[in-house]
């Protein structure tokens, strides 16, 4: 003990490095949290020490503005208190999915919250908010009773120390990534996270944004892209111009996107009474299918849509970068819906989900799609014992989007049934399918919630694959699933060997040849239309001529640069797409009449549902939901202002998406 207190005495005394005793404390804690195992957290820092190192200067540099304050202990704890946030973030977030946190989650912080309930029992809640608030009551405490400095603050040698600690991180930085101690690129998130430590990558994610300037960027440079004629002899891509398909008995083009959907078979170590997805299984026999390789595992649903309608690689972007969060809320860019529209498809997208999650309801305007069917738009919906709305509504509302047009129509639809949080206690108690072996409880019945909700999205492919086989007009439909479900579910455990592999089918009800093959998203779509002789679209010209090439990767990369951030130089120095003036829903919300029965007004009307509400000048009204057909208001009004209410389809976190004229 007497060691102990003249090591203390002598070392610790000097605020400096009793900060980065302080750093290394809190980087064990966030590598813990991240791990949920501190053996693992000791081999992490066994194994790759100097990354170890790099992290903890990271979090020492943050630290050390402390020094300018006499208030040292207090300021260290709440400077502390930013890693400490950041590490029990990252814990829960991968607790409850594969990737980890990332600067772009705050982004969609609001998306987060309005699904917190989907994931967390009220009384966990409750416990969270009552941390909060202890947490708040600790922080007053601690400021009034920790202790000040005698003697005042030498800013200048506390100032020197900051800038000597910050200049020497950033440079030590510099020397691990040249000496591939660090990494700058991830191709995958977690893993990513894994090696090279959990602040150095959160870092990683705010610092490195968008797509890198391609080395000699140029008109000439992007022009030289295409070689074969496509685009014209100026190599410049004017839509409709050069796009030379002939669009007469071209079929209606579906695209299904279903949630978290996989073959469960393909983990080892499980076994169920039957199989979860028969039908899906025997439309692969069929029909041609494969692997599609995906940008996400276990979450980002919203980066594979993005690749799948505009060709571009997501991992182009920045490490757990959505680009629907930034860049295409800015821009419009080329997409299939836009491609398409050269040629008079309309388009629609449907969504079973909020229209406001991932911003889809002002994004998919950019992307040029006519209208965009979400769950503020449907009645009769199912849910899930979690919460989320089931797939079997979709049918309608495909069906529907077809028959609201004449010409030929391209849909995409993102299902939502197989989101998780998946139980690790048993939830359904007559469940359809069992799990019959499993290497744990908590995996058995986590496995048994998730295959049962797969089981009936493999009923309603069928439900839809049926319909579509008996309807009048020539249908492709395209299936996959988004990503691989957040379950315990590592590369040595799946019989394919990868996270990143979901199984797609082009099914159709007018004979197409089987042609098996296994795709990347990005590339599905130019595949697709290349089976249906259509070329139309730079981004898919792009890659129906050049795939495969030595630099077909590099130059689709540059492309996306040009399109996005760069000059545009592709289409001639100016962007050729405008955003569309979506349509919420397809049928349209009416009113009819509004009545007066016994002092209370009701609206009568048509294609009404539950997120329905009365509006006033731009106010929402307390209103109760009737019908389809009828909604009675709450609120009392001046009768002189009755005529100018309409009704507003209003999302669970008081977004108005539409309002009727």
């Amino acid at each position: 003990m007497e060691k102990l207190k003249k090591f203390c005495d002598k070392y610790l005394r000097n605020y400096v490095v009793l900060l980065f005793v302080v750093a290394v404390v809190l980087n064990l804690v966030i590598e813990t949290l991240a791990r949920h195992s501190l053996i693992e957290t000791m081999s992490f820092l066994a194994d790759r020490p100097l990354t170890f190192l790099c992290n903890v200067l990271l979090i020492w540099a943050v630290l050390t503005p402390a020094l300018l304050f006499r208030r040292r202990i207090f300021a260290t704890c709440m400077l502390s208190l930013i890693w400490l946030a950041l590490g029990i973030t990252n814990g829960v977030i991968l607790a409850n999915r594969m990737t980890p946190f990332t600067i772009f989650d705050l982004s969609n912080l609001e998306d987060g919250l309005s699904i917190v309930s989907n994931y967390f029992s009220i009384k966990t809640m409750v416990i969270a908010v009552a941390a909060a608030v202890a947490l708040v009551v600790a922080i007053i405490i601690l400021f009034r009773k920790a202790p000040k400095m005698k003697e005042k603050v030498n800013y200048k040698r506390a100032a020197a120390a900051i800038v000597i600690i910050a200049v020497g991180t950033f440079g030590a930085f510099q020397l691990a990534i040249k000496a591939g101690v660090l990494d700058t690129f991830f191709g995958n998130l977690a893993y990513g996270y894994r090696d090279n430590g959990v602040p150095y990558s959160f870092l990683v994610t705010w610092m490195d944004q968008g797509i890198d300037k391609p080395d000699g960027y140029s008109a000439e440079e992007i022009e030289g892209i295409f070689t074969g004629g496509e685009l014209g002899k100026d190599n410049v891509y004017t839509p409709g111009k050069d796009d030379d398909t002939d669009v007469e008995n071209k079929p209606n083009i579906l695209f299904l996107q279903l949630e978290s959907f996989m073959d469960p078979t393909l983990v080892e170590g499980l076994e169920f009474s039957k199989d979860p997805i028969p039908n899906y299984r025997e439309l692969m026999k069929e029909y041609s299918s494969g692997y599609l390789t995906v940008p996400a595992v276990g979450a980002g649903t919203a980066n594979v849509e993005f690749e799948v309608m505009t060709g571009i690689s997501a991992r182009f972007f920045g490490p757990g970068e959505y680009p629907y969060k930034n860049v295409l809320r800015e821009t419009t860019v080329e997409s299939t819906p836009n491609d398409l529209k050269q040629l008079g498809y309309s388009s629609h997208a449907i969504h079973n989900h909020r229209g406001a999650f991932y911003g889809r309801n002002k994004v998919f305007s950019n992307m040029g799609f006519d209208t965009f069917t979400c769950l503020e738009y449907m009645n009769n919906v199912m849910k899930t014992p979690r919460n989320w709305a089931k797939d079997g509504i979709l049918t309608e509302q495909i069906m529907d989007a077809l028959e609201s047009t004449e010409g030929q129509d391209y849909i995409y639809t993102i299902s939502v049934q197989g989101h998780g949080k998946y139980p690790t206690e048993q939830l359904i108690e007559e469940p359809a399918i069992s799990v019959t072996k499993a290497n744990s409880e908590e995996q058995r019945w986590s496995y048994e919630y998730y295959v049962n909700q797969i089981y009936e999205m493999d009923l309603f492919v069928k439900e839809l694959t049926d319909t579509l086989a008996s309807y009048d007009e020539d249908v492709i439909l395209v299936m996959y699933g988004d990503h691989l479900p957040a379950l315990d579910i590592t590369e040595e455990s799946m019989k394919n060997d990868s996270l990143y592999q979901t199984q797609y089918i082009i099914w159709d009800n007018f004979g197409m040849e089987k042609e098996d093959k296994d795709l990347n998203a990005y590339e599905l779509t130019a595949e697709v239309l290349d089976r249906l002789d259509i070329s139309v679209g730079m981004m898919n010209k792009y890659q129906q001529n050049y795939k495969g090439e030595d630099d077909y990767l590099a130059n689709l990369e540059a492309l996306a640069y040009d399109m996005l951030y760069g000059e545009q130089y592709i289409y001639g120095g100016e962007n050729p797409y405008e955003a569309t003036d979506l349509k919420m829903g397809v049928k349209d919300i009416k009113i009819d009449e509004i009545v007066e029965i016994g002092g209370n007004y009701y609206i009568k009307g048509q294609n009404f549902t539950e997120y329905s509400k009365v509006s006033l000048d731009g106010e929402i009204l307390e209103t109760v939901y009737l019908g389809p057909t009828i909604l009675a208001l709450k609120d009392e009004v001046d009768p002189d202002d009755v005529s100018k209410m309409k009704v507003s389809q209003v999302e669970k976190n008081s977004e108005i998406l539409s309002t009727t004229e």
